[in-house]
């Protein structure tokens, strides 16, 4: 479950401009508080994608070269952040393979963010890129995509639901997105600076 100041209803809104500024000053916070421990910090999911709705909710990923639990919590702690207590925050499966992650909540009272922390060579990794940018250069996946969550989130606004709905349709979207990449040749830009 979600900390107790985050308890909300699924609620997906138009694209904001502003997100890409909370990004910033969110990226600016995480290199402070990790400083070069922090390969990359990006602006990732639907939030980093101009035109597509979403939850008013950005997600950061922060390239590591390996997850290390004790020193990144505390790093990130001593910013305020929390280090997210569902049971699926630690590993997940991308590309065929388990992937160790940590994904931090905001200081309390904060501009509402995920901050998921990768290891810098893993397909987890890749594939946030990959959906970020294969939204960007598509613009009727993007449409789709966006109603789709907009549909979803007026007949499930609870997050636990919404989140197991939506999985299912986030793979079928994926194998379009790794068409895409195959065709335009894309790769993804692991472990550079920070970008939007």
């Amino acid at each position: 479950m979600p900390f107790p100041d985050e308890s909300a209803p699924v609620i997906v809104v138009d694209y904001q401009p502003q997100w890409a500024v909370d990004f910033e000053k969110l990226a600016g916070t995480l290199r402070g508080a990790l400083g070069d421990r922090a390969r990359a910090v990006d602006h990732i999911g639907s939030t980093a994608v101009p035109g597509l709705a979403a939850k008013d909710c950005v997600d950061v990923q922060v390239l590591v070269d390996a997850i290390d639990e004790e020193r990144q919590t505390r790093l990130l702690a001593a910013a305020g952040f929390r280090c997210r207590p569902e049971p699926w925050n630690r590993a997940e499966e991308s590309g065929g393979q388990r992937c160790p992650k940590l994904v931090f909540a905001p200081p309390v009272g904060a501009r509402r963010c995920n901050v998921h922390l990768r290891e810098v060579d893993g397909p987890n990794a890749r594939f946030a890129l990959l959906f970020r940018d294969y939204l960007r250069a598509d613009e009727d996946a993007r449409r789709t995509w966006g109603a789709f969550k907009k549909r979803l989130a007026l007949s499930v606004p609870d997050l636990p639901d919404y989140g197991q709905i939506k999985a299912p349709a986030t793979q079928l979207l994926m194998a379009a997105a790794e068409r895409w990449a195959a065709e335009n040749g894309w790769q993804a830009a692991l472990g550079r600076a920070v970008r939007s």
